[in-house]
Parts: C-alpha cells; structure tokens; sequence
C-alpha cells in the first residue's frame, strides 16, 4: 500500500531515565513526522503530545505524538507508520505493551545532529484517552504551577532510584491526576 514511502525513522534507542531540560528542536521533529504521516494520509490528524510538546519542561526527551483513528484509518496508519520505519513498541520487562487495538509505535528521528527517539499513539478517535492527552498539555502550557508540580515529581522520583521507564510512568500517575482534575 505505501511501497514508495521514504523511511526516515530510524531505531527506537532504549535510554536510561532522565529528567533533561526541554529542547525547543522536538517541536520541528514533531512537525517532520507530522507532515511525512499527513502526506501520505492527507485526512489525517497528528498531534505533538507529552513533555516535547510544553516549552519549558523538562522530560525524558522522547516526542510523543498522538494519532486519533477511526476504525478504518486504524490499519492504514499502522501500515504507513511501519513503511515510515516505526517499529513495534517494545515493553519494559514487567510492562505490557499497548493493544494492537490501541497501537503505539517507537522510533528516531536525526534532526540538526540529534538522534530524537519517538513514540506513536494511534488512539480511537473516540476514546476518553484523546481528550486526556490535550487536557493534560494544555494545562501543563497554561500553568506554570502544573507545570513546576510536574516537574518536580519527576525529579523527586529520579531521586528515589525510579528509573525504569514503565514504573517512571506509572509513579508519575498521581501528580497526573492532580493535574486533570485541577487540584493543583
């Protein structure tokens, strides 16, 4: 279906976790891959999601991106996602990796001399999740009390030897939370 597709996404790099400053870059590496998935699926929708996406806050670093799906956009993306050289995300040991149903895909991207790792959440269109993704950004943008909390929790958990990225994410749930529910 996508044979003439360019691969620019190289191999997902499995790193330790860090709490690095926010790299103004991951914006225009979201944009590359937005544009290269929208060319070949024009009526799809990319959305830079995650710590990249929030001038200012520090992250890990990866870029994440969510695609919202309809059932029938479901095997298409996944197809070109593969043709683009996105690979099967692989879990963290004691971690499962997300449904088929709910896809996300791993990958790099070099950029300006920087190898970006980047993950891909193919979510449907009609899941709560969606909504939670943009909420969560946005008022990690519009606050900096959000954000400072945020932040702050990741450090705090780094401190405390957390850095398995599937138990990172998982302690980082509550301050989460707190968050969406505009508690802080």
């Amino acid at each position: 279906m996508f044979e003439t597709v360019l691969r620019i996404i190289g191999p997902y790099v499995r790193e330790p976790v860090v709490c690095r400053p926010h790299d103004p870059r991951s914006a225009d590496v979201a944009s590359r891959v937005s544009e290269a998935i929208r060319h070949h699926l024009p009526g799809i929708t990319v959305e830079h999601i995650g710590s990249t996406s929030v001038p200012g806050c520090e992250g890990k670093g990866v870029v994440d991106l969510m695609i919202p799906v309809t059932p029938e956009q479901l095997e298409p993306v996944k197809s070109l996602l593969d043709a683009l050289g996105f690979q099967k995300q692989v879990a963290p040991a004691g971690h499962e990796p997300w449904p088929e149903s709910r896809p996300m895909r791993q990958g790099s991207l070099e950029h300006e001399g920087t190898r970006y790792n980047l993950h891909v959440h193919v979510i449907p269109a009609d899941s709560p999740e969606v909504e939670t993704q943009r909420r969560f950004r946005d008022r990690l943008r519009e606050n900096p009390a959000h954000l400072e909390a945020y932040v702050a929790r990741k450090r705090e958990l780094l401190a405390q030897g957390i850095t398995h990225s599937g138990d990172y994410s998982e302690a980082k749930g509550p301050v989460i939370e707190e968050i969406l529910k505009g508690s802080r």
